[in-house]
């Protein structure tokens, strides 16, 4: 009688069990909606938008469009809301799919954010959509129509079916978010940015040039008339070696007050600088000739390529 109680009992454990992992994996394998994709990605396309400029409501729509509200397989499956492709240099895992051809390469992601992240970096670093940057924040149908314009998309109608979404769902109200609280200055020196007035003067040249350190490392200013070829009359060095120190080509033209090393800058600034905010307008080798960095280390410590700017309002590591 026990035994027969037992086995009952035994089965009726084991068909219990089978209908919790069945609840569970119909409940894992649940349909985000829209709703659903608006609240779990309002905050990272709000931070998106404050770091690099472009609407929240366009990256949300793009989203929900491209990934089917992050239930396809690709943002499922590799976190990839975009329909990234793994393109030249890419170092990270992938995942195969079908898509204008077979078996193509996509880039899998660690986390979503991770997609998100690289959907902006496709929107900044790349000439052809720079002209998007032009209009305001809250104008989501410029961008919309502009995304088309640049080429993103070949589906004729690809910005009415941005704007619908906005409009359908009110996405632009996170649009306004960028114009939030004032921020209060910092008062950390790793955000000081060291000007050619700070330099210390170390010596003069024959021809009574003043000479300065900056970050250890022998400089001068550039002032009206010169040329590298002069500078190397003057300095009895090889015009080869003001290329190589300050990592320029030939062509380069030398403005006045531009900062030119006389000895190969160093691998990172120095510790009262760990940090650079990229303004409007800087370029990465400006900012690597401001702090005494190599060009080369500055990239490879902040996971750029060769040819790519870092975006306004970038956070650079020095060090």
């Amino acid at each position: 009688m026990f035994l027969k109680n037992k086995k009952h009992i035994l089965s009726g454990l084991i068909l219990f069990s089978g209908i919790l992992l069945f609840t569970s994996s119909a409940w894992s394998q649940k349909k985000l909606t829209t709703e659903d994709y608006i609240a779990l990605y309002k905050d990272i396309a709000i931070k998106k938008m404050k770091d690099y400029k472009i609407p929240a409501s366009i990256t949300l729509a793009q989203g929900i469009l491209e990934s089917g509200n992050g239930n396809s397989r690709l943002a499922r499956k590799a976190n990839n809301h975009f329909g990234i492709k793994c393109h030249k240099g890419w170092k990270g895992k992938t995942i195969y799919m079908d898509d204008d051809a077979k078996n193509e390469c996509f880039r899998k992601y660690k986390k979503a954010e991770d997609s998100f992240r690289d959907h902006s970096l496709f929107l900044t670093q790349r000439g052809r959509y720079s002209f998007l940057f032009e209009y305001d924040t809250d104008d989501y149908k410029a961008w919309a129509k502009g995304l088309k314009k640049a080429g993103y998309a070949t589906n004729p109608k690809y910005p009415e079916l941005l704007i619908r979404i906005i409009e359908r769902n009110k996405l632009y109200q996170y649009d306004k978010k960028s114009k939030g609280k004032k921020v209060k200055k910092s008062t950390d020196k790793s955000s000081f940015v060291p000007v050619s007035t700070n330099y210390k003067k170390v010596g003069e040249s024959e021809a009574g040039r003043p000479i300065y350190k900056n970050n250890g490392k022998k400089l001068v200013l550039i002032k009206k008339g010169d040329t590298f070829n002069k500078l190397a009359r003057e300095f009895d060095m090889y015009t080869w070696q003001f290329y190589k120190y300050n990592e320029v080509d030939k062509k380069h033209i030398l403005q006045i007050r531009e900062v030119i090393y006389l000895e190969k800058k160093k691998r990172k600034a120095e510790k009262k600088y760990k940090y650079h905010k990229v303004k409007q307008g800087e370029t990465i080798h400006e900012i690597s000739q401001r702090y005494g960095v190599r060009l080369k280390n500055l990239r490879n410590r902040n996971n750029l390529p060769d040819g790519v700017q870092a975006p306004v309002n970038t956070r650079l590591k020095l060090r």
